[in-house]
């Protein structure tokens, strides 16, 4: 007779089972089977978007130049962008079950077609995950260099006097002096708020055709995206510079019918780390919850059961609760779904 039985050592080894688990295999004689009952585990692959903000090094003056108000504090905020969300099946191991079945006893029984369709799922079974990575990106102050319109330098003139003497006596004579200083940062901002202007000017003189150079066709189209590009280039000194960049994880639930509540912290999420794991505190809970009635308990009348009464040939399968399953980060509902919950619902078995 074929057999079913795995040595002990290896099944603990690399399916994981327990050492009790283990010493019943080998306990076990030739043409048993061990499995174990389905359960769900809910797997979310969650991506949130960062955005990081630099305040332009002009925003104190937009207001003055410009006319609008602008953020003058960097900021980086997440924000949920989308979850998926996969019940996958695996072997519940603290649910094993044994059972003598001949090649005979497997066909009439159907205990392959079960394990096809998930009803029954084998200790070594396993469903694989994708990996997750993360991509932040870091953006720092000097995306502003080098966007100003004139030089960082001015002339600055200042008026001295020195005393002469005359026929007449003393008398104070004007003297001018020149020397190069550094430009303040409103005085930049006031020649990058004229640019903006003369740019904006250019745009409409060459649009309406009201300039001495003529444009057509596709030099008209580039002479205007380039004015438009560098308008937009010296904006960003008033008004910043927002970069977005996408972070995925990958977060796995596994409910539990001992909570009575059937709500879980899925992940977290920081506006400063993004998202967490669970069990990290530094950012607010996401919570998954599961709603939903219970599945009764199955009644099973099977025929072949009361024709052989008195066999201990029973096969033990679960049918699953189909629930509700919401994400809310707070008040705010993310994703709501209805999902076949296995360990949420009852256990029955057939008799051969």
């Amino acid at each position: 007779m074929k057999s079913y039985i795995i040595t002990a050592a290896i099944a603990a080894m690399m399916l994981g089972i327990s050492p009790a688990l283990s010493a019943q295999t080998a306990a076990n004689p030739e043409g048993t089977m061990i499995y174990a009952l389905p359960k769900t585990t809910l797997t979310l692959k969650v991506t949130a978007e960062k955005e990081t903000f630099l305040a332009g090094p002009y925003a104190q003056y937009a207001r003055k130049y410009l006319g609008n108000d602008a953020r003058t504090e960097d900021a980086v905020t997440y924000s949920v962008k989308s979850i998926d969300m996969v019940p996958y099946i695996e072997a519940d191991l603290d649910n094993t079950y044994t059972v003598s079945l001949s090649a005979k006893d497997a066909s009439s029984s159907g205990f392959v077609k079960m394990c096809s369709q998930g009803i029954i799922a084998l200790s070594d079974s396993y469903t694989g995950k994708e990996d997750a990575w993360r991509f932040p990106s870091l953006a720092s102050n000097d995306r502003f260099n080098g966007k100003e319109g004139s030089g960082n330098l001015t002339t600055s003139t200042t008026t001295l006097y020195r005393t002469e003497k005359t026929a007449d006596g003393f008398r104070r004579v004007a003297v001018q002096q020149s020397e190069v200083v550094e430009k303040s940062l409103e005085k930049k901002a006031a020649e990058a708020a004229q640019t903006i202007f003369s740019l904006r000017k250019s745009r409409i003189q060459i649009i309406t055709g009201d300039t001495d150079a003529t444009f057509s066709g596709e030099a008209l189209k580039a002479a205007i995206d380039e004015i438009t590009r560098l308008e937009e280039e010296y904006l960003t000194l008033f008004y910043g510079i927002t970069e977005r960049s996408l972070q995925t994880m990958q977060f796995d639930v596994t409910p539990d019918a001992a909570n009575s509540r059937q709500m879980y912290v899925a992940f977290r999420i920081s506006d400063t780390e993004g998202l967490l794991p669970s069990d990290n505190l530094a950012g607010r809970p996401v919570v998954l919850q599961i709603t939903g009635a219970k599945a009764k308990e199955a009644q099973i009348s099977d025929a072949a059961g009361r024709k052989a009464a008195g066999t201990r040939k029973q096969i033990y399968y679960r049918i699953p609760a189909t629930s509700t399953v919401r994400i809310l980060d707070g008040e705010e509902m993310l994703l709501q779904s209805r999902v076949p919950v296995y360990q949420l619902g009852s256990t029955a078995s057939v008799t051969f």
